[in-house]
């Protein structure tokens, strides 16, 4: 259980923003943090993994204290064994993908027992076969899964995930998506995600906190929060499943909508709870589609 109370005062080019969030994300979550640029998700992130520090507040992670501000405890980011992943990569360049990920071992018991480690995460991750190589050699899917291996090779508490797939096209961000959740549930790691891709939120995430003046206003599952009258009339659309399909490693479901139809590929994890006949919702931003199943009484 990771809890959090935090205050913290912000100069963003809209002014002083007064960051003030409460949030209990249970073991095995993933959380995503959703609002508009300059609205704190970023350095909420860098709170808990000490690299800002606070005004005020603490923050507790399954019983042990990292920040406390009213008893002068604010743990350094080395003892708090937080996995974070950025956009921009951030590997070391004159180091193989297999020493980049030897680097992020903590201390020198783990590193001198860093073969079998290293070796579960680089199958993990799909990454065997480029273990010798340095980064420059990647393709940008590629870097991202040695980040997010890099990440995940210390054992961390949490994952903290600042826009990790934002910079890769959409094919390429479509298939990590489904990587990253696999990887997720697999270790079991409650995970905060930032992230403007809606698609993305409705395929990963188990909530959505949504911050708007520094504040959480509106939290819970992606279809509630973004679903029924806070979606767009311009880009909801209501359809009907009519056929779903399998195609290699996706789902193709055809909808009726209107008097047309139209066919949309979801990973098999999305699909999963829906069938021929249900009802749902088409929403589109930045053309990136999504399916969610209407309310019964919708």
């Amino acid at each position: 259980m990771i809890e959090l109370s935090l205050r913290k005062r912000l100069h963003s080019a809209h002014g002083i923003l007064d960051l003030d969030v409460e949030m209990r994300i249970a073991a095995g979550e993933f959380i995503t943090l959703y609002g508009n640029s300059g609205a704190g998700k970023t350095t909420l992130l860098r709170m808990l993994a000490g690299l800002t520090v606070p005004d005020a507040g603490r923050i507790r992670v399954d019983g042990e204290t990292w920040y406390d501000s009213a008893n002068g405890i604010n743990l350094p980011p080395q003892r708090r064994r937080v996995g974070l992943v950025f956009q921009d990569y951030a590997l070391f360049p004159n180091m193989t993908v297999q020493q980049n990920l030897e680097y992020a071992l903590p201390g020198p018991k783990a590193k001198a027992q860093a073969g079998s480690r290293v070796e579960e995460i680089l199958a993990a991750m799909q990454l065997r076969p480029f273990a010798a190589r340095r980064p420059e050699t990647l393709s940008g899917g590629q870097k991202q899964r040695v980040a997010l291996a890099r990440a995940l090779v210390s054992n961390p508490r949490i994952l903290l995930l600042d826009e990790p797939l934002s910079a890769l096209d959409q094919e390429m961000r479509f298939k990590l998506q489904g990587e990253l959740a696999d990887l997720q549930k697999r270790y079991g790691l409650p995970t905060i995600l930032v992230s403007h891709d809606l698609g993305e939120i409705f395929r990963l995430s188990s909530r959505v906190l949504c911050l708007e003046q520094g504040c959480i206003a509106r939290a819970g599952k992606p279809g509630d929060v973004f679903g029924g009258a806070r979606m767009s009339n311009k880009v909801r659309l209501t359809g009907v499943i009519l056929a779903i399909e399998v195609a290699d490693v996706v789902r193709v479901l055809t909808l009726l909508i209107g008097r047309e139809t139209v066919r949309v590929t979801l990973l098999p994890q999305d699909a999963e709870a829906m069938r021929v006949g249900d009802k749902v919702f088409l929403a589109a931003k930045a053309f990136n589609p999504m399916v969610f199943k209407a309310d019964p009484g919708a």
